[in-house]
């Protein structure tokens, strides 16, 4: 749950002028999140979210980011609306001090979580596909330009957010595979190609009646897009333990998320991104089991050996099509 309704957060509403007296506003917290603090706001006969950066993140282990990445965020939302009309929500106000800002609510009945209607199996790969070619859209409209690289310079942040509890984590963890998690950071951190969300997660999609809605883009970064597809398949992958009477449809969305993106690529050749996305993939896998931040519904010893027993071989030696990462996993979870 979202921490107390803390001082900055009237003076925010009060200062942008969208509350007229914050005291009398309705704020519930909103839950879900391990990087921000976000409360529903009921006021003045008008409903709309707003969001504030926490230092320290909610998990197990010592995790700090900046505060600072609320606005890429929001400057992330921005440019992505831009090229995609009506994929991100509103935004209303922001400070980027304060580490605020205030965008439109959905309501969870016309836009709920895909995280929740892939829990209870309703798997649509149509709708991965629309997904895989809005991203794909994004990347595109973002790639090789100098101007959003400067804006989007936030190496530090995708690092201490992404690459040191992913994969360095998982290196401290699995001590024969530091070498290729290293090195994979570190290659991950030094492609500059387009603007990268860093969290395309099922929680942080909504399914709303035209398509994809994408949420929390605190990770924003200029870089590799290779990630976002690969952070997102790898949900998809995690899915079939969690639900695994829907597991043909997750591996049906796998791969319409895949080929829908990669007929978007045009800034590069697509194969040279699949083989990127195929190198992170295994690792993301990993790390949702041994990083700092475990997927909270792989709880079964006997899960986490599954996904181990995929993943390090394709670690240590990655494969170049994500065809073969998709058989390897489809054969473990049918046997």
């Amino acid at each position: 749950m979202a921490a107390a309704f803390d001082d900055i957060i009237p003076s925010f509403l009060r200062a942008s002028g969208l509350v007229a007296d914050p005291a009398a506003a309705r704020l519930t917290p909103l839950t879900g999140g391990v990087a921000s603090d976000i409360w529903k706001v009921e006021a003045d006969g008008r409903v709309f979210a707003v969001k504030k950066a926490l230092p320290q993140l909610r998990v197990a282990q010592t995790w700090l980011a900046p505060v600072s990445r609320n606005a890429s965020e929001v400057e992330w939302l921005r440019e992505a609306g831009r090229i995609v009309p009506g994929v991100v929500p509103e935004i209303l106000a922001s400070d980027a001090e304060a580490g605020v800002f205030a965008m439109s609510y959905l309501d969870p009945a016309d836009h709920p979580v895909w995280k929740q209607e892939l829990r209870a199996g309703r798997a649509d790969a149509a709708f991965a596909a629309k997904l895989g070619r809005t991203i794909a859209a994004i990347h595109a409209g973002t790639a090789g330009s100098p101007e959003i690289a400067r804006r989007f310079d936030n190496e530090e942040t995708f690092h201490s957010i992404r690459l040191e509890p992913y994969l360095e984590a998982t290196a401290r963890v699995h001590a024969d595979l530091s070498g290729p998690l290293l090195a994979l950071a570190h290659d991950t951190l030094c492609a500059k190609l387009t603007l990268v969300h860093g969290d395309v997660s099922p929680k942080n999609i909504l399914v709303g009646p035209d398509g994809p809605v994408i949420l929390d883009a605190e990770c924003a970064w200029y870089g590799d897009p290779a990630f976002d597809l690969a952070f997102c398949l790898n949900h998809l992958l995690l899915k079939c333990l969690w639900t695994p009477a829907a597991r043909a449809e997750f591996l049906a969305c796998f791969d319409a998320l895949a080929q829908a993106y990669l007929a978007g690529v045009n800034w590069e050749a697509p194969a040279a991104v699949e083989e990127r996305i195929a190198r992170l993939l295994p690792a993301l896998f990993l790390a949702r089991v041994d990083g700092k931040s475990p997927a909270e519904y792989v709880t079964a010893e006997a899960d986490k050996e599954r996904i181990r027993r995929i993943a390090r071989p394709l670690v240590a030696w990655p494969p170049r099509r994500l065809s073969e990462i998709r058989a390897a996993w489809a054969e473990e979870v049918s046997a």
